[in-house]
C-alpha cells in the first residue's frame, strides 16, 4: 500500500476530532517516509500534572480499605519521523535508510518483526491522525493516484506504533502506521501492483480511540480491522 497521506487541513480540527490540543504550527499538507508528522499517544509521565495527595485520615477514624481510582487517559500530540527508527539502530544515518521502510507496518507481523516487536511489547501504541491517504489504482494498467477519505470529510485515526531513537545528544522520535489485508474489501482490493496483496490503513472507529491506546497488549488486535467500504470515499488526484 502507499506510504502517502493528507495532514489534517486546520489545526481546530485536532481538538474536534481527537479532543487534544491544536499543534501551533501546522505541517506540509503532505506526509512522505522521513518527513516530520504529528501523531497521538498517551501522555509521557512527565506530561501529566500530579494528583493532589490525599488528606491524611484522623486516628479515631475507622478507615476501609478502597481501591484506587483507575488513573484516566490523558492523550498528547507528538510530532516525530514517518518510518519507524528502532532502537538498536546504530546511527542517524542508519536510521534513514531504515525508515523509509518502516513507515508501514503489517499488523500481522507487528509482535514478532525484529523492528517493531519491542515497541509492541512496550505499548507503545499512537493514533496518526490523517485527512486522506493516496493509493495508486492500476486497473488500467498506468498508475493513477487516488485520494482516499470518509466520505463525510472527518478526519481519520489510524493506528500506530511510535518509538524514541537515542545516541549521545542524538534523538529522534518515529512513527509507523499500522496496515490490515483488504483483498476482500469492496473499494480498497482496486488498488496496488496487480497480484500482490491488498492493503489498507488501520483505520480506528472514532469511539475507539482512548481504547486503542489503553488496551491490554491481549485486547490490542481486536482494533486489527477494514473500515467499512461505505464509510470511504476515493478520487483520482487532479493534477495540477
Amino acid at each position: 500500500m502507499s506510504n502517502q497521506y493528507e495532514c489534517l487541513k486546520s489545526a481546530d480540527l485536532y481538538a474536534e476530532a481527537f479532543g487534544i490540543a491544536p499543534p501551533e504550527v501546522l505541517l506540509g499538507k503532505e506526509v512522505w517516509p522521513r518527513q516530520p508528522g504529528f501523531f497521538i499517544r498517551k501522555a509521557e509521565p512527565t506530561s501529566i500534572t500530579p494528583a493532589e495527595p490525599a488528606e491524611p485520615a484522623l486516628a479515631d477514624t475507622e478507615v476501609t480499605a478502597t481501591l484506587p481510582a483507575p488513573v484516566p487517559l490523558v492523550m498528547e500530540l507528538a510530532q516525530g519521523q514517518f518510518g519507524l527508527v528502532p532502537t538498536w539502530v546504530k546511527s542517524a544515518s542508519d536510521a534513514k535508510l531504515r525508515s523509509t521502510k518502516l513507515a508501514v507496518t503489517r499488523y500481522e507481523t507487528m509482535s514478532t518483526a525484529t523492528p517493531t516487536r519491542d515497541v509492541w511489547l512496550k505499548g507503545q501504541r499512537c493514533i496518526i491522525p490523517m485527512q486522506a491517504f493516496i493509493e495508486e489504482d492500476w486497473r488500467s494498467g498506468k498508475g493513477v493516484p487516488t485520494r482516499i477519505a470518509r466520505v463525510d470529510g472527518k478526519p481519520m485515526g489510524v493506528a500506530g506504533l511510535w518509538e524514541r531513537w537515542t545516541q549521545g545528544s542524538e534523538k529522534i522520535i518515529s512513527y509507523t502506521l499500522l496496515s490490515v489485508n483488504a483483498n476482500s474489501h469492496a473499494l480498497m482490493n482496486r488498488y496496488g501492483q496487480n497480484g500482490n496483496e491488498k492493503r489498507m490503513p488501520a483505520i480506528l472507529n472514532e469511539g475507539a480511540y482512548g481504547a486503542w491506546l489503553s488496551a491490554p497488549l491481549e485486547k490490542a488486535r481486536e482494533f486489527m480491522r477494514a473500515y467499512p467500504t461505505n464509510l470511504l470515499l476515493a478520487n483520482p488526484v487532479q493534477k495540477k
